[in-house]
């Protein structure tokens, strides 16, 4: 799946951008040739929807299967994935011919966990896409085996492969009512034995700044510098509540771009915090900077647009912990041990779940997501399919 799908945040079409839609075409083509029922492409949503029936003589609850199909806003251009076959879990591994950039140990040393293992990773000038054509290569897996296998049972299987998730709208459309699962889980995590049913509440923020652009030399009392109020407002914030100085359950403002002039400035951020009144007072925050800014510059000088995004899972979640017992027992089963660590993000299963869809998210096996340092192991996905066929195996016992 070496094909750019990044989806695109200036965009207002669904799916996003025209790759994308051109991809679920294909998968729908081969998910057809596979041999699923039901295939369609959501008219709304663009989600690409497809069915396996159940082969039960008794009625269980219909699980869903979902994952994204778009990448993140990291060069997606000509993906050469490269093999590394039996790390020996402790060697330096170029990326790029010139040696540029590498995976090291000493730098992530998360590869101490491969020893022996295959690795795909970049080539050092894109990401892999891991996140999450991984979730989409090991849902579709599990429903080739099912269907190569019709002596294994199971009850009846949704998959539900959507677009723009990267960019927060993916999800935003989703008809629970269509789908037509009891319970769903997400296949979009990092390495081995995630289980994510808590996720960050988040919103997005877009600052806009006037400024009064007139000659330096006759400027006293009347230019306004945009880009000085855009310094001025980035360090109204508070300077350790960023990703960069933050962990565990701490939110954080994170500044992701800033464009402009001495006419005019634009300001792009997301904001992060697990509990959902802290949310709220980092709002609270920007909203008493901007007012601030105001009475000093000048009304209507900095403007916003600050919209919520997703709130934390677990708050839908707690009240259908069965899903999760679900998951645990099929990991523990195949003695992977859960890591149920509150994700320091989000997935579209936290805006599913507030549809009504309890949606907790599984491993999908990627390291480093979203940049040239990607990798994944072979044998990481091939844990994320066995414990997909577990979880189906544990829901045959689960008699409507």
């Amino acid at each position: 799946m070496k094909e750019n799908t990044r989806s695109d945040e200036d965009s207002t079409t669904v799916p996003s951008s025209n790759r994308e839609t051109v991809f679920l075409k294909q998968l729908e083509t081969e998910l057809t040739d596979l041999g699923l029922d039901n295939i369609r492409i959501h008219p709304v949503n663009s989600y690409l929807i497809a069915e396996l029936p159940s082969n039960l003589d008794y009625e269980v609850p219909v699980l869903g299967l979902i994952s994204h199909i778009d990448t993140a806003d990291f060069n997606s251009e000509n993906i050469k994935p490269k093999i590394v076959e039996n790390y020996d879990g402790k060697s330096i591994i170029p990326l790029d011919d010139k040696g540029e950039y590498t995976l090291d140990p000493k730098v992530f040393p998360s590869l101490n966990n491969y020893e022996g293992q295959t690795l795909i990773t970049t080539s050092g000038d894109t990401l892999l896409g891991s996140d999450d054509k991984s979730g989409v290569s090991e849902i579709i897996t599990a429903m080739e085996y099912f269907l190569a296998h019709p002596e294994i049972k199971h009850g009846k299987i949704v998959i539900g492969l959507g677009a723009d998730e990267e960019i927060g709208t993916g999800a935003d459309k989703f008809d629970v009512k269509d789908f037509g699962a009891d319970f769903a889980y997400t296949v979009d995590g990092g390495p081995v034995g995630q289980l994510e049913y808590e996720t960050f509440s988040a919103a997005s923020l877009k600052v806009h700044i006037t400024g009064k652009d007139v000659h330096p030399g006759s400027a006293k009392d009347i230019m306004i510098n945009a880009l000085g109020i855009a310094n001025d407002f980035q360090n109204a914030l508070p300077a350790d509540e960023v990703p960069e100085k933050t962990s565990g359950r701490q939110g954080f403002f994170h500044l992701l771009s800033l464009n402009g002039t001495v006419d005019s400035a634009d300001m792009s951020y997301i904001i992060r915090d697990f509990e959902r009144n802290g949310l709220e007072n980092r709002k609270n925050k920007i909203n008493q900077i901007v007012k601030s800014l105001n009475d000093k510059y000048g009304d209507g000088i900095v403007k916003i647009d600050m919209n919520d995004q997703y709130y934390n899972m677990i708050d839908v979640i707690k009240d259908h912990m069965d899903v999760v017992e679900i998951a645990e027992n099929a990991m523990k089963n195949l003695d992977i041990e859960p890591d149920e660590a509150p994700v320091r993000g989000g997935t579209d299963g936290s805006r599913i779940s507030f549809m009504g869809l309890p949606t907790p998210n599984l491993f999908a096996g990627g390291e480093n997501m979203h940049g040239r340092y990607e990798y994944v192991a072979e044998e990481s996905m091939e844990k994320a399919v066995d414990v997909i066929l577990e979880i189906v195996k544990l829901n045959n016992e689960r008699k409507k």
